[in-house]
């Protein structure tokens, strides 16, 4: 991983102790796993959660993100109306849910050839 971005999309090989794994390597923090390549992502609590920390799934080209999975740590967490509604009129349908079902929902979803992305915050 280049100064936080791994080129490509990439399944998720496990999750936990405060990190990922993918493409043979393990990275501690939170990651964007998008169609142009897994990135480190700053947020490490629900409440960081902003429109800003998502920009890089806004900046992706249109019609490559249907579904953004948001791993919200160890438990859901709804996020603020604002920042779903924001996502929806991009044309991606946003899903909360605790990191560990999207980070075992992600590789699923991805192997079917879907257009999803994710935003997972680390869990220990």
């Amino acid at each position: 991983m280049v100064q936080g971005f791994l080129p490509g999309q990439h399944t998720l090989e496990g999750y936990g102790n405060g990190g990922f794994r993918f493409g043979g390597m393990s990275h501690r923090g939170s990651i964007l796993a998008l169609p142009s390549g897994i990135r480190s992502w700053g947020p490490v609590m629900p409440k960081e959660i902003d429109l800003a920390s998502l920009e890089p799934v806004l900046a992706e080209p249109k019609g490559t993100i249907d579904h953004l999975l948001i791993g919200t740590g160890v438990d859901l967490v709804p996020l603020p109306a604002v920042i779903m509604q924001a996502l929806r009129d991009a044309g991606i349908r946003p899903e909360p849910m605790p990191t560990g079902a999207a980070a075992r929902t992600y590789p699923i979803l991805l192997g079917e050839k879907r257009l999803v992305a994710a935003a997972l915050l680390a869990v220990p």
